[in-house]
């Protein structure tokens, strides 16, 4: 049986738990992020361990933090596999920003001591592993894990996200000229909002009062234009509504390791709009704009051009390109690989 952990249960992790349950046993344990209950919840946790100790044959984390240090110890102590999956914020340090597992005492202490003694690291971006970060000259050069832990010498093997374009697909639905959406969740916290982009997305909407912006994922977020639409989290089949009443997808996040939401409005055929951060690049390729400094000025330049260009192709392009190279099953294949066994061959830093 693997034991899942993770900090928080979002729509991904319930994704992998589909991924892998056909081929394993697999129980999902999460742990919390709230810092008043951090002590109890380690204690919670080591119980748990030591129950599921006899059927377990490993463990599985997403991110690395203090979820992840009892997991890690287990592994190290009986002898079994421990697999860590790095998935953004567990490979950052942007105390700029208010943003990154390395800015915090503790959790970097904790964030370095489990991918030091895991067994395996699967980021879902290559730019997790080691980047030359220059999007925001405010922050830091450096990100990654092989800057942030240079004596690092854990294998790592990365696996990108991947979509279900049975679920989310394109329904061929007449698109709002000039609508652009957004999808993040903690955004009514600033220093979160800034790392998704809503700061860009503020300015260029009051620009532009002629064109239409949807945020979706906290209800609390609060925007004073009326150009701006603000819903709370949704379900499956009300975003992909969303995403096929939209003409662009808006990813100007600060730091990002690989976005879901991008992947699936792409899907969606939303033509997509992002930041030179993390795997955006990757996932957009030629299929839309990527913006690679963060200036309000250079967004609207690169825009003017854009915004001209036949919206309908790029959305069979940005579409395909989901098909072609971030399909859930080839994240299935390589994620249940990469569960059985570590073949050195296919592990690359």
């Amino acid at each position: 049986m693997i034991i899942y952990t993770f900090p928080v249960h979002t729509a991904f992790i319930d994704r992998d738990l589909e991924m892998i349950s056909p081929n394993s046993r697999i129980k999902a344990l999460e742990f919390t992020q709230s810092p008043i209950k951090l002590p109890f919840y380690f204690i919670i946790q080591f119980f748990q361990l030591l129950w599921f100790l006899p059927k377990t044959s490993k463990y599985l984390c997403f991110f690395g933090g203090y979820h992840s240090v009892l997991p890690v110890w287990f592994g190290k102590i009986f002898g079994k596999r421990c697999i860590i999956q790095a998935g953004g914020m567990d490979c950052i340090n942007m105390p700029e920003i208010g943003y990154g597992n390395f800015r915090k005492k503790w959790l970097r202490k904790a964030t370095t001591y489990s991918f030091k003694n895991c067994s395996l690291i699967l980021p879902v971006a290559e730019a997790l592993v080691r980047q030359d970060y220059s999007y925001d000259s405010k922050i830091g050069p450096k990100q990654g894990l092989l800057n942030l832990i240079p004596d690092l010498q854990t294998p790592i093997q990365v696996i990108p996200n991947g979509f279900n374009t049975e679920c989310w697909r394109d329904f061929g639905k007449t698109r709002e000229p000039f609508s652009f959406i957004s999808v993040a969740t903690g955004t009514s916290n600033p220093s979160r909002a800034i790392v998704k982009g809503y700061d860009l997305i503020e300015e260029l909407a009051k620009n532009h009062p002629e064109w239409s912006f949807t945020l979706i994922g906290d209800s609390k977020y609060n925007s004073s234009l009326p150009n701006i639409k603000v819903f709370g989290k949704m379900k499956a089949q009300d975003l992909l509504e969303a995403f096929n009443t939209h003409r662009y997808y808006l990813q100007l996040s600060t730091s990002e390791g690989f976005p879901n939401s991008l992947g699936e409005a792409m899907a969606c055929g939303c033509v997509p709009i992002g930041s030179a951060v993390g795997a955006i690049p990757e996932i957009i390729d030629f299929t839309g704009l990527v913006l690679p400094k963060k200036d309000l000025t250079l967004l609207e330049d690169l825009l003017s051009q854009f915004l001209q260009e036949d919206p309908k192709e790029k959305s069979i392009l940005a579409r395909k390109r989901i098909l072609d190279f971030f399909s859930y099953q080839l994240r299935q294949e390589k994620l249940t690989k990469a569960l059985i066994v570590i073949k050195p061959g296919d592990l690359n830093h």
